[in-house]
């Protein structure tokens, strides 16, 4: 086995994984069956909580199952905290990813296994805990593959998100007609398979990854391990009491992933840009970070609809008929994987071939978050139909710039989140881009709770134009943040 190349000695002409580095190949993997599993299981989740239990649901109504859907997405990228903060204080980012695929494992078992609502809060526990740490720390991870002025980067990271999406794009169709034919826990059983195969595939590949992934970044002194024990069994035994009091609930959950969510950012901010260990070019990097997260919630609010009122739409107003054969309703989110595959080689090539002439982070940002709030738009046409009237090509469209939008903010803001970290905040810099996700993806089940089949036009209306305002504010502020960005463009 060739030792492992330093991300400093990584070159251009060290081609090896599409012109990449050879690491990268491992990562590319774990992530693409971690994405088939988890978009695989929240493919038919939403329809498992609302579907009539004659139907093996659970009989839940739709908004508590939106809420409980959005809430859960939330949680998830919610813990890319406790997994970022587990990786720079005690293991290292590639220890944390490893153990976190192990516990996913774990969680797809008990939704496959166990009835009822048990295995929902069981298995959503465990996947939302597991797939945090591995998010955070995956893409942290590939940000050792390169150093800081490597051109490739933003291409790594592009090929990297292809392999998210070859996941997302077999999970949910082949959970679904799973489902459909067998049955819910069949269609959980197949998700559980696919991350039991990534775990297999990356236990053989993380030898090849650099030291540097496995460094801990700043070390939590011995000393402090019992405050930190204490800490975290009580806020276990907090949370257990709500649970048991009724004060955290199934129809407010996405409400309170909300306001942790915003409690959180706030104290992420706070503890990095007052920390002492960084110095006055990291803060400012710190600063831009800013406005760069209020536009990714913004964006992915409405991004993340595709598995809460996108899902309901597709069970009622769209005609899922092809050639006399009826998809399954999680069929509909291997759509935007579709375009992903297609359009992350070429995205990666453009910004590769531009090289320092592509357009800034906060210009991507800025143009993704307004096609976004178009792509609402163009529900327009298609509002306050009846059941089955929306043609399933107009949806390919619409899905087609949310593709398009997706690329121009997702991987450059995981890229963003590496480059502007502080030494000593690396992997907690990316668990604030995924705080964005994690508030984005709540609002976008607590939003179920407005939606109205019976009158859609304000719901796509309102939400479409605020989108826009936000991408074209951040669009004109271009300059003052590219001045905090002291040279990271």
């Amino acid at each position: 086995m060739p030792s492992p190349v330093p991300a400093t000695d990584t070159t251009p002409s060290e081609k090896r994984f599409l012109g990449q580095p050879r690491a990268l190949a491992h990562l590319f993997g774990v992530e693409m069956w971690e994405r088939f599993s988890f978009y695989g299981m929240q493919g038919i989740l939403l329809i498992y909580l609302y579907f009539s239990v004659t139907k093996g649901g659970l009989g839940l109504d739709e908004a508590v199952a939106g809420g409980i859907v959005g809430a859960y997405g939330g949680s998830v990228y919610l813990s890319t905290i406790l997994g970022a903060w587990l990786a720079d204080r005690l293991f290292g980012s590639e220890r944390v990813l490893f153990a976190s695929a192990i516990v996913i494992v774990a969680g797809h078992l008990a939704l496959a296994l166990l009835p009822g609502v048990v295995g929902v809060a069981v298995g959503l526990v465990l996947v939302a805990l597991g797939s945090g740490g591995l998010k955070a720390n995956a893409t942290a991870v590939v940000g050792t593959l390169y150093s800081e002025d490597d051109t490739r980067r933003d291409a790594g990271f592009s090929l990297f998100y292809l392999g998210i999406n070859l996941g997302s794009f077999f999970g949910p169709l082949l959970t679904g007609l799973l489902q459909k034919s067998a049955g819910f826990h069949w269609g959980f059983g197949l998700a559980a398979v696919g991350m039991t195969a990534g775990l297999i595939q990356y236990s053989f590949g993380r030898r090849e990854l650099p030291d540097s992934a496995r460094a801990v970044p700043n070390p939590l002194p011995r000393s402090r391990y019992p405050l930190f024990a204490g800490i975290a069994v009580g806020a276990v035994a907090v949370i257990a009491v709500l649970v048991l009091t009724g004060v955290i609930r199934a129809d407010n959950l996405a409400s309170i992933v909300i306001v942790c969510a915003l409690g959180a950012t706030i104290a992420y901010f706070a503890v990095i840009l007052a920390s002492r260990h960084i110095d006055q070019v990291e803060r400012s990097r710190v600063w831009a970070f800013v406005p760069l997260f209020v536009t990714s919630v913004a964006f992915w609010s409405l991004y993340q609809q595709q598995f809460t009122v996108l899902t309901v739409y597709s069970d009622k107003r769209l005609d899922r008929s092809i050639l006399g054969f009826e998809m399954p309703i999680s069929a509909v989110q291997s759509i935007n994987p579709v375009f992903i595959i297609v359009l992350s080689g070429v995205f990666a090539a453009l910004w590769t071939r531009l090289g320092a002439r592509q357009p800034s982070t906060p210009a991507k940002f800025a143009l993704g978050t307004a096609l976004m709030g178009g792509a609402f738009l163009l529900f327009l046409p298609f509002a306050n139909g009846g059941e089955g009237s929306t043609p399933l090509l107009a949806i390919v469209g619409i899905l087609f710039v949310f593709t398009v939008a997706e690329l121009l903010l997702s991987p450059i803001g995981l890229s963003a989140a590496t480059k502007l970290a502080p030494a000593r905040f690396k992997t907690q810099m990316v668990a604030l881009f995924f705080l964005s996700i994690s508030l984005g993806t709540a609002i976008s089940g607590w939003l179920v709770q407005f939606y109205d089949p019976t009158n859609e036009v304000p719901y796509f209306t309102v939400l479409g134009l605020i989108a826009i305002v936000v991408g074209v504010g951040l669009g004109l502020s271009v300059k003052p943040v590219l001045k905090l960005m002291k040279g990271v463009s």
